[in-house]
């Protein structure tokens, strides 16, 4: 297997020359690959969307064929684009570096929910000089450490020499939840994956789960879809909620921190808010309280989106509070709005679906105990139909 060197040698070209030596001086086979954009016809932002797209596919295949090893790129905004398309294509587990003028902003757009080292190029990538040098020796040496020493994961459950895998989902004001329910599954046998309902956390859970590596998900914090729908920074996107019901997946739903939606520091908030309730979680989170009809709607799109499943799925009501802020005393506590949730799930709750109402909250151990044990049963359900 080699390391592809993604860049585009029309502009990159001696920087890549001269990252390829170092790669090599350490000891790896390489694959320099050219993305040039400057030979296709049209808008350049268009020629680049293209050539990153044949380039993930590329790279893809090649993977597939047992021909990759890592991806390391160079680049500016369209090296960047270019590169970690390729990356992301790749499973979680391959190598991936990039070398950007990017990576000391907001990288999300560039990195999404693989495992993507993005290396500060501190300068342009224009010239091999006595800050680029340091910078791509470092870039080499990086790369050279990781494919050495890589963890070659048993992603399918049926091939793994350890503990079958849960996917649970956790935020702060859920945390005594999960951790509880964490420890009934550990001592049943399972290893737990914990995901940050961040956004980012969401959706590396739901590419997880496609690609077959959990044999349950414990779903317990479903506020990025929230944020989805009102417009806060922690959405996960359209598709969060979908991956398990899609694969055949048993799962555990519940409505943690749905009383929120999240936002940065308080000025960030946008106008059209003003009115709204908000907590000052810190100095840089600002939490919103969902309105009744917003929550109407949250508990229509679960419902929706589970009438699709195609293995046992529970969703369970923790009817004291969804949060640590959503209860007695604390300043998100509603009955109105969670009253308004829970009955468009009762509502709407497809067949296909079994509902459990608990009178605890959810952070109660109580409710967390119940949550793992349904999924134990589920998963067993779910093991003798097969």
């Amino acid at each position: 297997m080699a390391v592809y060197l993604i860049a585009t040698l029309d502009t990159k070209g001696t920087e890549a020359e001269f990252l390829c030596e170092r790669l090599v001086a350490l000891g790896l086979a390489i694959e320099v690959i050219d993305a040039s954009c400057s030979g296709r016809l049209g808008e350049r932002g268009q020629a680049v969307n293209a050539t990153a797209g044949e380039m993930a596919k590329r790279v893809k295949e090649a993977f597939e064929a047992g021909k990759v090893g890592g991806v390391v790129a160079i680049g500016g905004s369209a090296g960047t684009t270019i590169g970690t398309a390729a990356m992301r294509a790749l499973p979680i587990g391959i190598p991936k570096l990039m070398v950007s003028t990017l990576a000391s902003g907001q990288v999300r757009p560039w990195v999404g929910h693989k495992d993507i080292l993005m290396l500060n190029s501190v300068v342009d990538i224009a010239g091999v000089n006595r800050i680029s040098r340091i910078v791509l020796s470092e870039a080499a040496a990086a790369m050279a450490g990781m494919v050495r020493c890589r963890e070659r994961p048993p992603w399918r459950p049926e091939n793994s020499l350890d503990r079958p895998l849960i996917a649970a989902t956790m935020f702060g004001v859920t945390t005594p939840c999960v951790q509880h329910a964490r420890k009934v599954l550990e001592a049943a046998g399972y290893e737990v994956i914990v995901f940050h309902a961040t956004g980012n956390g969401g959706q590396a859970m739901e590419s997880l789960i496609r690609e077959g590596m959990f044999l349950g998900v414990l779903d317990i914090t479903t506020t990025e879809l929230a944020d989805e729908l009102v417009g806060g920074i922690l959405s996960a996107g359209p598709t969060r909620l979908t991956a398990a019901a899609e694969m055949g997946i048993p799962q555990v739903i519940s409505v943690g921190a749905l009383d929120m939606v999240n936002f940065g520091p308080r000025e960030t908030v946008p106008e059209k808010f003003a009115t709204r309730k908000f907590h000052i979680h810190n100095a840089s989170v600002t939490l919103m309280r969902t309105t009744p009809d917003e929550n109407r709607k949250l508990g229509q799109e679960i419902c929706h989106k589970l009438a699709e499943a195609k293995a046992p799925a529970t969703i369970l009501l923790p009817l004291r509070g969804v949060s640590a802020i959503d209860k007695d005393g604390q300043p998100f506590d509603e009955q109105v709005a969670r009253a308004a949730l829970y009955n468009a799930i009762r509502t709407d709750m497809p067949a296909n679906v079994e509902l459990i109402e608990l009178d605890h909250h959810i952070n109660d151990d109580s409710f967390a105990i119940a949550a793992a044990n349904k999924l134990l049963e589920l998963i067993a359900q779910s093991a003798q139909a097969k």
